[in-house]
This record gives structure tokens, C-alpha cells and sequence, in this order.
């Protein structure tokens, strides 16, 4: 955790209200950290339904395994997270101290280590020593309260210059249930499921299959959509659990994604991943600028993201923004790697609302100054029009400063 506050970071955060059927706990293990909250305890009282999306690296994290195992069951009593340490790359040693710490958590709660998920992060191919937070646990169970979002925010950082958190509300039915949602990153962020951790909670009652085919369709416009620095981390989980306490108002439990019941929920779910997602890529280490690239008339939606991405994620791009350089021809290097189809003498480039490039060539009309004014926005839109198609889509990325470099160059020391 840098010193100083994003200047992107939130003015306000949103106030998070308790949410029935979960409790959460924090506590100092010093497991990188000095005088700081390195782990989360979320404690649900009845079994709660649980969905996951989890990191596509081909080298993922010994939690993320777990979790993956456990999904299967569908049903969740414990979340244990820590941070300062990944997990990842440690071989047996890791997968020891996952199965230390779920029983440790399923002791200390008195359910089954497959209800039990787990989530670690920091740096990669180091031991996690779990005893020094396995002793906590039964403490902690106790201790969870409801009213604890934000402290379970600050838990999970680690760049992260300040927490992420989100809540929204909607009706299923003539029942208003709540949604609450927390996340770290700052950077090892690209759009590959999941973008570091988040976990998300309602008290709605949803079985399992539905919150999954909820989770997995809300986060390609959203988490899929964001990269800080096309990293991949071993380490990304996105995860939904639904506690089922709205049942008691009379909210008839929902089996299936597909109802429309669920309408105004996916429309809420949808949002509050957007913002925590938006919240990663504005604390991107280093970050002083966000940029929205939108690209338009591409042969595909897909191949309008994956032209999105090679402009979101090329250094020299996102360097000339930290310059506020307007360097157009850098978007056009970036739309010709992009392995998709384009041609060259339709394209069309925008920063903001001024036009810089139109059929091929630079815009008749190309004002350095208007366009300059628009790179010293802290908030820049690019679009992009390839002319071939109906194909559209929006990724979000941020500039790469000196201070990304300087972070990564010594973050182990």
C-alpha cells in the first residue's frame, strides 16, 4: 500500500450497509505487513449458494484450486483471505497450507472443509506460513459482525491505495434485496477472469446454477473488460454468494438465470461489478490517468475488445497518455497488431469529442491545441471506428507512469 491516495481514487465511499446472513472479521498476522490487517474472515450462519469465476492462468495459485474443487458443492459457510502472500507457485507447501487453513476455518465455524473457500495474494513462489493465521480463525468466527464492509476492504490490499467497495439494491418480486461487494488490485491486471479478488454477497435467494450463469455472463463487460498492465495474475476470484435471508420476506427462491424475476438483480449485479471494476483499473499502480477506449464498426463484438485490448494495453500508448501526448499513430500501430481485421484507409480516430484521423489520414480539421486540452483531462475517451462492421465494445485501462516501474521494480524487497 503506496503512501499516497490515487488521484483517481473515489471522493466519497459508498456507505455499506450490513447485509443479513453474512458476518466478517479482520485481523494483523504479519504475514508481509507490519501494523496493518493481512486477513478476512466472511462467516456465513446458514449456508449460503456460492458462484465463482476464477483466473485463466495456466499457472494458477493453490487456492484457486481449492476453490475450484469446492465450487462444485455449491454451497459456502467460510471465506478466509489473505494478503501479502499468493500462494502461488509453492508446490506442496502451498497445497499444505490450504488444507491447514480450511480446516482450521471449518473447525472454528463447524462445517466442511468443502464449504470452506479460500483466496491469497501478494507475491508469487514464496511459502505461505498459514499456522501464523490458522490459531486466529476460531477467534475470528466469534468476532465477525455484520457492519464490517469496509474493514474487510482494507484487509485484502496490497498496491492498492486505497479499498474498493460498492453496494446496490433491487427487487425480486415485492422483495428489495441487497447487494454488497468489495475488491482489491492495482496491478498483474488483465481481462482474464478475474482481475485480482472480489467477493460479492446478497441476502437474495438464488440457488447455485442461476447465481453462476449470473456471475459468469456480468463479468464480460465488466471485470473481462479492464487491464491495468496485461498481466495475467495466478491468483484472480471473482466470488458471488447468495445467504438467502430475503427468503424470510417472502422472496420465493429463484432456480433459474433465465427468470425474469431476476431482471432489475442482473441489472443491479451488472452494475456494482462495473464499479468495482472501474475502481481497479483508477487505483492502477502508478495510475494518474483512466482512460475508456471505445471501438465502433468492427467485423464483430469480439473483435472489437481484442482491438480494444491491443490499444488498452500497448505501453507506448498508454505512456504517450501519462505524457498527455496526443499520439494518435500509436492507436493506428495498435488496431493493426491487433491480429483483426481493419482497414486502413477507413479508419476513423477520436479523443474525446475531437475527431484526429478519418479516412486513413490524419482529420483536415486537426487542432493540436483542442486536442492536447483533452490529454490533460484526468478522465480521456478514445474511439475508435474501424468501418468494417456493427461490431462494438468498451475496455477501460490507465496510463503507465514512472511510478508503475518503480513499484515493480522492488516490489519483493
Amino acid at each position: 500500500m503506496s503512501g499516497s491516495v490515487s488521484p483517481l481514487a473515489p471522493k466519497t465511499y459508498a456507505v455499506m450497509p450490513p447485509l443479513r446472513g453474512v458476518r466478517m472479521a479482520t485481523a494483523a498476522a504479519g504475514i508481509k505487513y507490519k501494523n496493518r490487517t493481512d486477513v478476512l474472515m466472511m462467516v456465513f450462519d446458514k449456508p449460503a449458494s456460492v458462484a465463482g469465476v476464477f483466473t485463466r492462468s495456466k499457472c494458477p495459485s493453490a487456492p484457486v484450486d481449492f476453490c475450484r474443487a469446492n465450487l462444485s458443492h455449491g454451497v459456502a459457510r467460510a471465506v478466509v483471505v489473505n494478503s501479502g502472500n499468493a500462494n502461488a507457485f509453492t508446490g506442496r507447501k502451498g497445497r499444505e497450507a490450504t488444507a491447514l487453513t480450511a480446516k482450521s476455518a471449518a473447525s472454528a465455524i463447524g462445517c466442511g472443509e468443502n464449504e470452506v473457500y479460500l483466496a491469497s495474494t501478494g507475491v508469487i513462489g514464496e511459502p505461505l506460513d498459514a499456522t501464523k493465521f490458522a490459531g486466529v480463525l476460531d477467534t475470528m468466527a466469534k468476532d465477525a459482525t455484520g457492519d464490517f464492509w469496509f474493514e474487510a476492504a482494507k484487509a485484502i490490499m496490497t498496491t492498492d491505495t486505497y479499498p474498493k467497495v460498492a453496494t446496490r439494491s433491487a427487487y425480486i418480486g415485492s422483495v428489495k434485496v441487497t447487494i454488497n461487494g468489495i475488491a482489491k488490485g492495482a496491478g498483474m491486471i488483465a481481462p482474464d477472469m478475474a482481475t485480482m479478488l472480489s467477493f460479492v454477497v446478497t441476502d437474495a435467494d438464488i440457488a447455485p446454477a442461476a447465481l453462476q450463469a449470473l456471475l459468469s455472463a456480468g463479468v464480460g463487460p465488466t471485470f473481462n473488460s479492464v487491464t491495468v498492465d496485461s498481466d495475467t495474475s495466478t491468483s484472480d476470484t471473482l466470488m458471488l454468494f447468495a445467504t438467502g435471508a430475503a427468503a424470510a420476506d417472502g422472496q420465493a427462491r429463484v432456480e433459474n438465470a433465465d427468470d425474469s424475476r431476476l431482471d432489475a438483480f442482473r441489472a443491479a449485479l451488472n452494475d456494482l461489478l462495473k464499479d468495482l471494476a472501474l475502481q481497479v483499473v483508477r487505483d492502477g499502480e502508478g495510475a494518474r490517468k483512466m482512460v475508456a477506449v471505445t471501438v465502433t464498426g468492427a467485423e464483430s463484438d469480439a473483435a472489437a475488445k481484442r482491438i480494444g485490448l491491443s490499444i488498452a494495453n500497448s505501453p507506448l500508448v498508454k505512456t504517450a497518455v501519462a505524457g498527455e501526448d496526443a499520439n494518435w499513430g500509436r492507436i493506428v500501430m495498435a488496431v493493426g497488431k491487433s491480429g483483426e481485421m481493419a482497414d486502413r484507409d477507413r479508419l476513423a480516430i477520436w479523443f474525446g469529442d475531437v475527431r484526429v484521423a478519418v479516412d486513413g489520414e490524419r482529420d483536415p480539421a486537426y487542432s493540436e491545441e483542442a486536442t492536447t486540452a483533452i490529454m490533460k483531462r484526468q478522465d480521456i475517451d478514445v474511439r475508435v471506428d474501424i468501418g468494417l462492421g456493427e461490431g462494438q465494445a468498451t475496455v477501460w485501462t490507465c496510463d503507465l507512469t514512472k511510478e508503475y516501474v518503480e513499484i515493480n521494480g522492488d516490489y519483493r524487497s
